[in-house]
């Protein structure tokens, strides 16, 4: 993170946020609660706006039924619980303007069976500023599928936390410097205010 980021062109220039939804945010999270990540989140939505930086905002989401939501046999099962009326609904901190664009996924990544390559591409974005909840699930299967199309990343470590510290950590130190640059809200702000 010791690098200054380049300037970013606000024009090819995306910011992307992973489940900053109501029952996503209301986990506990680490290395930092949840409640710091939606702040930085926010300043962070706040500086893209005011410079025509595309917001696109994901969550997670299912039919009523559940239907659409993968059912695998696997060792370790997402733990079950009773979802709330209005748990997918995005915090209102970063709740959507106009001129953003919402992606509703069905599983980790924001790129498989969603809109959003094609989002991106006919809008001309070819770097994402990412961050969001959880860093070892929703934005490292977002980053990986970001990196294998092609677009720069970075990585906003500050606007991101997991439900395990080491999870958060080893996304951090070990994936996410391979696909991308890592940063933290203030250097994604002075990048922005250097362009």
């Amino acid at each position: 993170m010791a690098r200054p980021l380049p300037s970013l062109d606000p024009a090819t220039t995306a910011l992307v946020l992973i489940d900053l939804q109501r029952g996503i945010v209301g986990m506990q999270t680490h290395p930092r609660p949840s409640a710091d990540v939606v702040q930085n989140a926010a300043r962070l939505v706040g500086a893209a706006r005011a410079r025509g930086t595309l917001v696109v905002l994901v969550h997670v989401s299912f039919a009523p039924d559940g239907a659409d939501a993968l059912r695998l046999d696997t060792d370790e099962s997402m733990p079950a619980s009773q979802r709330p009326a209005d748990w997918d609904q995005f915090v209102d901190e970063v709740r959507p303007a106009r001129g953003d664009i919402t992606v509703t996924k069905h599983q980790w990544g924001a790129f498989y069976g969603t809109d959003l390559d094609l989002q991106l591409r006919r809008r001309g974005r070819r770097t994402i500023i990412l961050g969001g909840i959880s860093t070892n699930i929703g934005v490292e299967s977002t980053a990986r599928d970001a990196y294998e199309r092609g677009y720069q990343l970075i990585l906003v470590e500050d606007a991101m936390a997991s439900m395990r510290a080491e999870d958060h950590v080893a996304s951090v130190t070990r994936i996410f410097p391979r696909i991308g640059r890592v940063s933290t809200t203030d250097a994604v702000l002075a990048a922005w205010d250097a362009s």
